[in-house]
């Protein structure tokens, strides 16, 4: 194949129906949208349906919070909130079972179906979760009994411990009108199907109900046959293997399009090489492709330090969806931090048997929301995904993913296109992948596809060959019918549609790099208006080109039976600013780089701009308002521009730092479990570790009491972040003696949450930083980013990150 021939795959005739009513799965008689699983996707009152699971730990995160933060998980196109039900966390001591304040389930779970999210319990009893004993209660661990059997000794409490959550959960099953859609049986349990179909019917003895039950699948699970839908996994990164291991290839391989749903390297740190699971895949003819641990993010482990990067996970939610995966389900969405223990830290350690050593208290995983709510540049390169899959979802769930012929040669091929295909028959979408972590692909210069549907004459796109640009990963439309017309092809990406007073708009964004074109099937269009760009007719179709993609570049078309559709192509950084939302008596797109929450009668802007701005459209009839006062309106192409009044507040000034002791020599390394290297003892942070003091100044005010919800109008309110810049080891913070934020050093700023910190404290002992430097001989991987810090131990500044929270509301 010469350097300028296209890409070329024909497609096959559509697959045969898949099987339905073969397992076991039943939703509650009666509901109106009633959930069922065929083998090859899972459909919801009668449609195919593809949901998008976020993974979210409610005991890992501050109660008064949680309804913003599922607020946030929904703007970013969330649908479903899974959590580990993390028994450690509820009953530490025996008998004294908790599910109060940050424990409480029961209202978190409430607060998910207050705002329209399914919830999805991971009911363990082991989770692993990075947790001490695997979430297991040390007092369970210390009995006479072998746990994760069938043993009567370890089932006994299990009994007890299933009956506590179901006890928490009753009447919030589907039969009640409740948001529970699945339940997972314990996690990583490869080698005891039996046990795993004890846990099952022990948990519905309890009480438990769900039209989805669920296991991890990873590993060549062997599962008890049909009792359980198989959900697989892949990370970007991984912090369970060697320090000396590169990059894994088990998390290498995330990033080509393939057909094989295992991933046998999650967990393999806890996988005796002596016990064997089934085999891979082997669940691929009765149950679809589904999800629940996409990569979020990656924990840092002492030894082995990742660093993931948006576009990494932007790329591995993309490539999977051209894999053929009908549910995306994300480990983290948002990160925590682990609660204090009673009798002891709950971390993973090397001292609890483990091989990792985790930080005691951070749980922030480079998630795509952060431990104390930071938006990520990853939460919005899913979104962009997210919001796709909710207008067209329903399209691509019964699609097959079709591989070309030419395919890479192996997972160190990076020269060869990776792309395929998801089509019914009659339409589709083409998938590009051109971005990997570490290994930077090349761009491929004259780049054109040719994909041919049954019985039609193949399809050829762009008209003119393009370069796919280095790191870029998109989504392009086949034979797309948008309310009467149909879109032949595009090279912009579909975002999501809206309706602008009966003309439905499609939102497509560009990608940077690559010229926007639009094929138009002329037999559906009666006119075509582009004021941006140019349209010819050839054929059959009307190739719109010449656009400047940006809030102008609205391609206005009348369609055959009457209809009026707009085609609105953004650029790609502005499409990565588009949420969607019911604002202002009506659905809306507000476009914003910062977080927007929609909340029934308001819309909620996180900022860090002391007068942010937004855009809106359709408008609304009125200006909306902020504390009583309407926002200021301009326009912004087919937009409205709307701009908040400033935060009179004065801006606090940077944070003093002030060395109190200098670090000693770096403490000689030790190593654990598996011969890992352990976290310095904790001996060295009171006798070598450099010690700074925070001067806090006037930025310490009261943290906010009870529910954020209950906002006031008037200024916003403010939360404030210290963002420590630091070099080193290992770095804890103190209000007096009391622990109270921790991170190893992998080159990342420190973020740490002043309103999680009791003020009164913070008052009389101020805040102290501890870092310990990093011996040169450890056997610690750091990223690149990070390289050259051993011996160090030192903050190179620190600055105040105020996010303000606007209420914006109808005018």
């Amino acid at each position: 194949m010469s350097a300028r021939s296209p890409h070329r795959l024909k497609l096959p005739a559509p697959a045969a129906p898949p099987l339905t009513g073969h397992l076991p799965f039943a939703d509650a008689p009666g509901v109106p949208d009633p959930i069922a699983v065929t083998s090859r996707w899972l459909t919801r009152g009668g449609r195919p349906w593809f949901p998008v699971s976020g993974e979210f730990h409610y005991s890992r995160y501050p109660a008064r919070d949680w309804q913003e933060e599922l607020l946030k998980m929904k703007a970013g196109g969330v649908t479903a909130v899974a959590s580990y039900v993390i028994w450690i966390h509820h009953e530490e001591v025996e008998g004294q079972v908790r599910f109060d304040g940050d424990r409480d389930l029961r209202r978190f779970a409430e607060l998910c179906a207050r705002h329209g999210l399914d919830f999805i319990p991971r009911i363990g009893p082991w989770s692993h979760a990075e947790v001490r004993g695997g979430g297991l209660p040390d007092w369970l661990l210390a009995r006479a009994c072998t746990p994760r059997t069938d043993d009567p000794a370890y089932l006994e409490p299990v009994r007890r411990w299933f009956g506590a959550v179901a006890e928490q959960l009753s009447g919030l099953d589907r039969t009640h009108g409740g948001p529970i859609v699945a339940i997972q049986i314990e996690n990583e349990l490869y080698d005891q199907p039996g046990h795993l179909l004890t846990l099952k019917r022990m948990a519905q003895e309890a009480g438990l109900s769900a039209p989805l039950w669920t296991s991890t699948a990873w590993g060549g699970v062997r599962l008890p046959p049909d009792e359980l839908l198989p959900l697989y996994g892949g990370y970007t990164e991984a912090f369970w293997t060697e320090a000396a291991g590169g990059w894994p290839d088990t998390c290498r391989k995330h990033f080509f399009f393939t057909h094989q749903r295992d991933d046998e390297g999650i967990g393999a740190d806890l996988r005796p090489t002596s016990v064997r699971g089934g085999e891979p895949d082997a669940f691929a003819d009765r149950f679809p492709w589904a999800t629940c641990e996409l990569g979020g993010g990656m924990a840092v482990a002492y030894h082995r330090r990742p660093r993931v990067e948006p576009d990494d996970v932007g790329a591995l939610g993309l490539t999977k969806i051209g894999c053929g995966s009908v549910w995306q389900g994300f480990y983290m969405f948002h990160g925590g931090t682990n609660p204090a223990g009673e009798l002891g830290t709950l971390q993973e350690s090397h001292a609890t048997g483990y091989p990792n050593d985790l930080p005691v208290l951070t749980y922030d995983f480079q998630a795509p929301l952060g431990e104390y709510g930071q938006y990520r540049a990853s939460y919005h390169q899913l979104r962009l995904q997210h919001l796709l899959l909710a207008d067209f979802g329903h399209l691509l769930a019964p699609m097959t993913s079709v591989l070309p012929e030419r395919q890479p040669v192996g997972q160190r091929d990076r020269d060869t296109l990776r792309w395929a295909v998801r089509a019914d028959g009659t339409s589709g979408f083409l998938f590009v992948n051109n971005h990997q972590p570490h290994e930077q692909l090349p761009a491929h210069p004259d780049t054109s596809f040719t994909v041919e549907f049954p019985g039609a004459t193949a399809m050829t796109l762009p008209s003119t060959p393009v370069t796919v640009p280095e790191g870029a990963y998109f989504c392009w439309p086949l034979r797309l019918d948008i309310a009467g017309l149909r879109l032949e092809w595009a090279t912009a990406q579909p975002v999501c549609t809206v309706d602008d007073h009966g003309r439905t708009v499609l939102v497509l964004a560009a990608t940077d790099g690559i010229a926007p074109e639009l094929a138009l099937d002329a037999r559906t269009v009666t006119s075509v208006e582009a004021p941006s760009g140019e349209t010819a007719l050839l054929g059959d179709q009307i190739l719109v080109t010449g656009l400047r993609p940006g809030t102008d570049a609205l391609v206005e078309v009348r369609t055959a039976d009457g209809g009026r559709v707009g085609l609105l192509v953004l650029d790609a950084a502005t499409a990565r600013t588009v949420y969607r939302g019911v604002a202002w008596g009506a659905e809306r797109l507000v476009l914003s780089g910062d977080g927007v929450v929609f909340d029934h009668d308001e819309v909620r802007l996180h900022s860090l701009s002391e007068q942010p701005s937004f855009a809106v459209f359709p408008a609304p009839e009125r200006a909306p308002v902020v504390a009583g006062t309407p926002v200021r309106e301009t326009a912004d192409g087919v937009l409205t521009r709307c701009t908040v009044p400033a935060d009179p507040e004065d801006r606090a000034g940077d944070p003093g730092v002030r060395l109190v002791r200098a670090a000693g020599p770096a403490p000689e390394p030790a190593t654990g479990v598996q011969d890992r290297a352990s976290v310095p003892a904790d001996k060295y942070f009171d006798t070598v570790a450099a010690e700074y003091r925070i001067d806090l100044g006037d930025i310490i005010g009261v943290p906010p009491q009870g529910p954020a919800d209950d906002h006031r109008d008037g200024a916003p309110e403010r939360r404030t972040l210290l963002r420590v810049h630091w070099t080193g080891d290992v770095a804890r913070a103190y209000v007096g003696d009391t622990l109270v934020a921790d991170q190893f050093y992998s080159g990342r700023r420190w973020d740490i949450g002043l309103d999680r910190l009791p003020a009164e404290a913070l008052r009389a002992h101020g805040l102290r930083l501890r870092i310990l430097p990093l011996h040169a001989d450890a056997p610690v991987y750091v990223p690149e980013e990070a390289a050259g810090a051993a011996g160090t131990a030192a903050v190179g500044h620190a600055e105040w990150v105020i996010t303000r929270r606007w209420a914006v509301r109808e005018g």
